[in-house]
């Protein structure tokens, strides 16, 4: 199999995350780019020097190697194989109704940072908020405040790049929080590596269950079905909170300029959504932040009431994590309501086959020659052979080869043929339109 030696080229496999890592890493070289069909992809900047292996060291796309101590005996090894390093799952909530309220499930991630900024003195919080110019795309900030963090609440199922401003976290007088998707602390974790300051000036990252990123063209082709005319007629777009699971709620004026509205639930919002992710989603091995300090998701072991309270999975996989985990809730921003291991399992039953799927799909696109990412730590085989029936078995390898030639994958990934998204070609009206994406089936749901 082909080794990649470049972050081009890792743009050119189909592996990029949309991390942004890069951009942060390598600045003078590359820059991100939203590509509507595509996601935030690096491009490569006018004369622009050569690369200086910094940003392709902390890519996440080309794979993850799992490197904690298995042998630590407070971890509960019985989680390990399947679900990383685990050291303690409640199920919990902000302590604060205006938190828990707005967040996308219980409010424990926006819980966790306000605690580090007012209780440790922690000097920011890097992470994603919806642009305010324009809606329905993405942009990293970097909250001081309750009021910054409360701004940004609900999730947000577009692409986004909270490693490219790392320089924010570089910049500080102490310690922050980073809040990013598992491959965005994937990247950050192997950023640190190379860079003892970046080490030093992370607090505590925490990382939300994902199911994988859809395109801006996804949330635009939605966005057209409720109703909006144009891109340039998006006022405002939430994807979900206020209330749990919460709602996809559109703000929009009509061709006479006159303010509409437009709801639809998250699982209608995600059943369109999730048909356009991303490609290096379907071969990623890490939907629950594996590499985070704490890990936060939804807990879908049980029914959800209507009208119910939000409510979060949280996981502590670091010992750091599992004391400002306690601390937290210690000093009454997040409210324990259960604690037991269980919970993890039984709230993301899918994922352990995923696994086993994952196994297959990786193989047989190798066996094509397509490049795949490299996996060390990752109990894949094993859950081949014990969690799929002889029938998934045959449909997760069957299924893999036709999307090799649906999606092209053994042709270089474009990267000029789709309209770019840019903060100076945004205002430039987008008409909505359907993506040309092949529909693909779920395979997880966190």
């Amino acid at each position: 199999m082909r080794k990649i030696k470049t972050i081009e080229e890792v743009r050119r496999s189909h592996l990029c995350t949309g991390c942004g890592v890069c951009a942060s890493l390598e600045p003078q070289r590359f820059k991100m780019v939203d590509f509507i069909e595509e996601g935030r992809r690096p491009v490569v900047q006018t004369n622009a020097p050569p690369e200086t292996g910094l940003a392709m060291a902390a890519c996440p796309g080309v794979g993850l190697q799992h490197d904690y101590d298995v042998t630590d005996t407070e971890l509960l090894s019985d989680l390990g194989p399947a679900w990383g390093p685990v050291y303690r799952v409640i199920e919990g909530h902000a302590g604060d109704p205006a938190v828990r309220f707005a967040g996308s499930s219980g409010g424990a991630a926006t819980a966790l940072a306000l605690f580090c900024l007012e209780q440790r003195a922690m000097h920011g919080v890097l992470h994603t908020a919806a642009d305010p110019e324009h809606p329905y795309l993405n942009r990293t900030v970097f909250s001081r405040d309750r009021s910054g963090l409360l701004a940004a609440t609900g999730s947000r199922y577009a692409p986004s790049s909270p490693c490219d401003s790392l320089d924010q976290v570089l910049a500080a007088d102490g310690p922050c929080v980073f809040i990013g998707k598992p491959c965005d602390v994937a990247a950050l974790r192997r950023a640190q590596k190379n860079s003892p300051p970046l080490r030093d000036n992370i607090g505590l990252s925490i990382a939300f269950f994902c199911a994988g990123v859809p395109s801006t063209a996804a949330t635009l082709a939605l966005a057209k079905r409720q109703g909006a005319p144009s891109a340039a007629h998006i006022k405002s777009l939430r994807y979900r909170g206020n209330g749990w699971p919460g709602q996809w709620t559109l703000g929009y004026d009509d061709e006479h300029n006159n303010r509409q509205s437009s709801r639809t639930t998250y699982a209608e919002s995600w059943h369109f959504l999730q048909k356009h992710r991303q490609w290096r989603c379907y071969v990623c091995a890490d939907h629950t932040g594996e590499f985070a300090d704490i890990a936060v998701g939804d807990p879908w072991h049980r029914e959800i009431e209507a009208g119910e309270m939000g409510s979060s999975l949280i996981v502590a996989r670091t010992r750091r994590g599992l004391e400002l985990l306690q601390a937290a809730v210690d000093a009454g921003y997040l409210e324990e309501v259960r604690d037991d291991p269980s919970l993890l399992p039984r709230s993301q039953p899918n994922l352990i086959g995923a696994r086993g799927n994952l196994w297959a799909r990786l193989s047989v696109l190798r066996l094509f020659g397509a490049c795949t990412p490299n996996y060390s730590g990752f109990a894949l085989l094993r859950f081949w052979l014990s969690e799929l029936s002889i029938a998934e078995k045959l449909h997760s390898l069957l299924g893999t080869v036709k999307r090799i030639f649906r999606k092209r994958l053994l042709h270089p990934a474009p990267t000029t043929a789709h309209p770019q998204i840019t903060p100076q070609r945004v205002s430039t009206p987008v008409q909505l339109r359907q993506s040309d994406q092949s529909k693909q089936e779920v395979d997880v749901h966190v």
